[in-house]
């Protein structure tokens, strides 16, 4: 036996050598955006932005339209987002893996309802829905508790309903003052 001593990371596979589950982990990296570093909550939460940016210049959709799209768009994270973030988390053996994004993607959606758009109002959205992703407050951090999946994407949503109304707030009282 090795006189070596083995810390808990190094007992932890790697990304690369794990098994893994291929739609789960392109689902929960969301198609590999949560790989990036450094920080890749701010990289799925920036593909997400683009993500509804690129929809809003290319289709040029009505308000409703929009707003439409992103519910379809957050259920579909929500739906298929739980199951391939609890698979990740079994697959990796790591509690919350910082790689998950698909959570980041879904509460950065839900940041963008009845925004307009534009970049002003996006890069709005995305610092709010950072801060109180990092910040989590009560009771978005009791949520982490939740088994596999749920825990990781369900304090992401509760960030996500934080930041929109701090958002919305800002788009009644800026219209209200200009």
């Amino acid at each position: 036996m090795s006189s070596e001593t083995s810390s808990p990371e190094s007992r932890v596979p790697s990304v690369q050598t794990m098994k893994k589950t291929p739609w789960a982990w392109g689902v929960a990296t969301f198609f590999g955006a949560g790989l990036l570093k450094p920080g890749p909550g701010t990289w799925g939460s920036v593909a997400a932005v683009l993500l509804w940016a690129a929809f809003a210049w290319l289709a040029h959709p009505s308000p409703l339209t929009l707003l439409i799209a992103l519910l379809i768009g957050i259920a579909l994270t929500l739906v298929i987002g739980i199951p391939a973030a609890t698979i990740v988390e079994r697959e990796s053996g790591r509690h919350d893996p910082q790689f998950v994004v698909i959570d980041e993607v879904a509460g950065q959606w839900i940041t963008l309802l009845f925004s307009p758009a534009d970049w002003r109002h996006a890069l709005i959205a995305l610092v709010l829905f950072r801060l109180f992703d990092i910040v989590k407050p009560f009771p978005v951090r009791r949520l982490e508790r939740l088994p596999g999946g749920w825990g990781i994407v369900f304090d992401d949503v509760a960030a996500g309903l934080y930041a929109l109304g701090i958002a919305s707030l800002l788009r009644t009282l800026l219209r209200i003052w200009f």
